[in-house]
């Protein structure tokens, strides 16, 4: 079944705002949200629909690639995520942590209540919190973007706990129903008005929302499920891409807090200035210092490219300033087929020093109609 447009799944115009999205978003996903539609299939279908729509238009690079190569754009970078295999409390997880914040809390709090609530309806347990997203750079030459590259970065994190596994509790202990809020992670306070009566429901203070408390508290970790450690992390780094750029390594960021799931590693691309070349968007700029002689008579020279030197032919004549395209001999698309170019522009060196003989056949040069530029010679020609 092929894919609708990212914009009209989202009713919005191409020229939407990133607030206009997220309001888009936000309603659709109240609308269509499992919770709301109990053994939907279609209903579910939708709400992935559109937080796939969400994830590629709220993100500038992402949009950018979607409006200049549609679908096919989007799918083959390294940062693409297929939500139409995803289940919906994972969604939801992600989305607890991401939109925090974006509308007066969680993208879904207003409706659906805390995350710590929802994760107990979800399984009847304790769930922990997610993990915070953790950002490094990642430092590249031009040629390990020609050709894409796998870095080894280390990292340092919190980890999950061994000696508990991450439950916080020394061996075991285990956990007991909160008696603050009978389990329910909730505090509800009763009060009457002359209008009458309201309940305010608070997050409970002593389990945090999980309605579970620790008996015996882990010595290693102090309860927390996690620790400081540090992991090395493969990185593979597609070609093609450009300073800015970011991947996303789903489940590499912080540890959660008492068996809660992972954050996410963000990998910022941080290009390395070449002691050659100068970029334009996927093609490279080479700047070729030619003396006088190789410009007027022409020449055959060696160019340094990406993949090595190469041979470049010069015609006689040649003016400085021209720029000689060198075909695909840039950098690959990041988004599809084919590479950009090297572009070499000419300079004609002139020399500031000469000795005697320089000067004298210079001056017998001089003298020639055909070294004086056309104007000079009455003519424009």
């Amino acid at each position: 079944m092929q894919k609708r447009d990212y914009y009209e799944v989202l009713g919005v115009s191409r020229d939407a705002s990133v607030d206009d999205i997220k309001k888009a978003y936000r309603k659709l996903a109240m609308q269509y949200h499992p919770d709301r539609n109990p053994g939907n299939k279609e209903a579910e279908e939708k709400f992935k629909e559109a937080t796939e729509a969400y994830e590629v238009l709220s993100d500038p690079d992402k949009r950018a690639r979607y409006d200049r190569f549609g679908h096919g754009g989007v799918k083959q970078g390294a940062d693409f995520h297929d939500w139409s295999t995803a289940n919906a409390s994972d969604i939801f997880s992600i989305f607890n942590d991401i939109f925090a914040g974006g509308f007066g809390g969680s993208i879904f709090d207003d409706f659906f209540g805390t995350g710590s609530t929802r994760a107990r309806q979800r399984g009847g347990t304790s769930v922990g919190e997610r993990g915070s997203d953790l950002k490094i750079s990642i430092k590249l030459t031009l040629e390990e973007i020609a050709t894409g590259v796998e870095k080894k970065v280390k990292v340092r994190r919190l980890e999950r706990c061994q000696t508990c596994n991450g439950t916080g509790a020394r061996s075991g202990s285990g956990t007991t129903t909160c008696s603050t809020c009978n389990g329910t992670g909730e505090i509800r306070r009763i009060q009457r008005t002359m209008f009458g009566q309201f309940v305010n429901i608070t997050t409970c203070p002593t389990c945090g929302g999980s309605g579970r408390v620790i008996k015996d508290i882990c010595p290693v970790c102090n309860g927390e499920g996690r620790k400081t450690g540090e992991s090395t992390i493969k990185v593979k780094i597609p070609a093609g891409v450009s300073d800015g750029n970011y991947l996303t390594l789903r489940g590499e960021g912080n540890s959660g807090r008492r068996g809660g799931p992972n954050g996410d590693l963000i990998v910022v691309i941080e290009e390395e200035k070449h002691p050659h070349f100068k970029r334009d968007g996927d093609d490279v700029i080479y700047e070729l210092d030619l003396s006088f002689p190789e410009a007027a008579l022409g020449s055959e020279v060696e160019v340094p490219t990406l993949n090595g030197r190469a041979k470049l032919k010069i015609e006689s004549g040649i003016q400085s300033g021209k720029i000689l395209r060198m075909r695909d001999k840039g950098l690959p698309h990041l988004n599809g087929h084919g590479r950009g170019d090297e572009l070499v522009r000419i300079n004609v060196y002139i020399p500031t020093k000469l000795n005697s003989r320089d000067r004298e056949l210079l001056k017998e040069l001089a003298n020639s109609p055909n070294l004086k530029p056309p104007s000079r010679n009455g003519s424009r020609n």
